[in-house]
């Protein structure tokens, strides 16, 4: 066998799953372009800041609208001329440059050394690794709000665990899913926390005693359900989810044939160069995060919370490309292999799209501010248990139109702060509700593009994720409607 045919794969994308998750996107899409001709259009005024103004609702004519239904099906296109699509576009530029390194590190054997190593020294003490894996990224997430930056973990993360015993899923658990965690039981998180404190006039990152016991019991509710999940598929593997997809899997990392190129003598020191740039990332992240705090310029402070994905985006794919040149891959070979890393990960494009068209239509459809004047109207008469649980579900709601945690911050808090004055509701209690609304869905909906990504790599239909996932999103809503209700008891502020 040549060496072409013994090259790795790469990130490889279950075709199915991409196919039904494109046209369930697409259909939401056509769907939303529905609803703005029968929800009745509407708009807030804004201030000078973007942020909306209480009390100016306003219902808006078809003919202002002027938003025609032929005009969905071209949204796609017309989205890329909006201020939005930059971030989409970035997110699009990282997962290429990421399909592409993967497959170069594959064929290098770098993935296969760091997993080799991973199992060699915790294979006797596994349920540590597990217990420390999902609390380092959590708190990854948890302080500085890494999110996308996830899509990277996942492939390693699922060969470990298959390594180990276990299944993807338990790889998914403590790669993706810990991260997602971390993200909703936030201390630090400046894409939340962060953004909905200086909204709120509170001082930056106060009220963190009980969002770390937030932070504690999310801990301990995902580890424990990864745990008894791990248990119980070690002593029955054919009751995993993926049993069948990991069949392949297992053959592609923990072949005997597969595990030749861990003979290369210059795995050691192309293993040590990804790790460092890995490393430099999480310096970048570190110093991102302090440098908002010292800012005051939105504007500036913004730019500056975009720079870890950036990072990640050159430094892994230096660190990556590096790597294979180190072991041997150089020259044609190099941009070959880069090339068709690109090309498994593609398919993923059309997602991102249609997640940035579906937003797109329903403002330009002018229904957003509708949907949010009749739940403001509602959530008046309600208690402050019950207001902040609806705030939560509102935020859960409109997670699956709009991913970005930041832009819902100044699409909903302008008209939830004023109304949580009204019913006595703390300020640091909603922002409890708003990230343990915005956190956990964010891997939940098919419209979350990084979601379908990462289940797409280890070939694990969105069907068979929430079969696996459901009680653990039914356990983590029941447990943030307890927290909230406790936040009201103690008065949190």
């Amino acid at each position: 066998m040549d060496k072409k045919e013994k090259s790795g794969t790469g990130i490889q994308l279950n075709k199915k799953t991409m196919i039904a998750i494109t046209a369930l996107l697409l259909g939401i899409m056509l769907f939303a372009g529905i609803l703005t001709k029968i929800v009745p259009n509407g708009a807030y005024d804004v201030d000078a800041d973007g942020g909306i103004i209480p009390g100016t609702y306003h219902e808006v004519s078809q003919e202002e609208v002027n938003y025609p239904l032929w005009r969905v099906l071209i949204a796609p296109v017309e989205v890329f001329t909006t201020s939005d699509s930059a971030v989409g576009l970035g997110i699009i530029l990282f997962i290429i440059l990421i399909g592409g390194t993967f497959l170069v590190m594959e064929e290098s054997g770098v993935l296969k050394y760091i997993m080799q190593t991973t199992v060699n020294k915790f294979g006797h003490k596994k349920y540590i690794l597990l217990a420390v894996m999902v609390f380092v990224c959590m708190t990854l997430s948890s302080v500085v709000g890494i999110l996308e930056e996830s899509v990277t973990l996942v492939p390693l993360a699922c060969a470990i665990s298959l390594a180990l015993g276990w299944d993807s899923m338990v790889g998914l658990g403590f790669s993706l899913m810990s991260v997602a965690f971390g993200y909703a039981a936030a201390t630090f998180n400046p894409f939340n926390v962060g953004v909905v404190q200086t909204m709120a006039g509170l001082p930056m990152f106060s009220g963190l005693g009980f969002r770390i016991f937030v932070f504690l019991v999310t801990y301990l509710i995902l580890f424990l359900f990864l745990y008894f999940y791990a248990k119980k598929i070690e002593r029955n593997p054919e009751k995993s989810v993926s049993y069948e997809s990991d069949i392949e899997l297992r053959k592609k990392f923990l072949s005997e044939e597969s595990n030749e190129v861990l003979k290369n003598p210059n795995l050691g020191k192309a293993t040590r160069v990804f790790v460092t740039s890995i490393l430099c990332v999480f310096v970048f992240t570190a110093a991102s995060f302090i440098a908002q705090q010292f800012i005051e310029n939105d504007t500036v402070s913004s730019l500056i919370g975009y720079t870890p994905l950036v990072a990640m985006a050159f430094l892994f794919t230096f660190g990556g490309l590096r790597a294979g040149y180190i072991t041997g891959i150089r020259g044609k070979n190099l941009l070959s292999g880069f090339g068709r890393g690109v090309k498994t990960i593609a398919p993923a494009i059309p997602l991102i799209v249609f997640v940035l068209a579906i937003t797109y239509v329903l403002k330009k459809g002018m229904i957003l501010d509708t949907i949010l004047y009749h739940i403001y109207n509602l959530i008046q008469d309600f208690s402050p248990v019950q207001a902040l649980l609806m705030i939560m579900l509102v935020v859960i709601v409109i997670e699956f139109f709009i991913g970005s945690g930041t832009a819902k911050a100044f699409l909903l808090m302008p008209l939830i702060l004023p109304l949580a004055k009204m019913l006595n509701i703390t300020d640091q209690s909603i922002v409890l509700a708003f990230c343990l609304g915005d956190g956990f869905c964010n891997v939940l909906y098919p419209t979350s593009g990084i979601m379908i990504i990462c289940i797409g790599m280890i070939n694990v239909t969105y069907g068979k994720f929430l079969k696996w996932s459901w009680k653990l999103f039914a356990a983590i809503f029941a447990a943030s409607a307890a927290l909230i209700w406790l936040a009201v008891k103690i008065g949190y502020c």
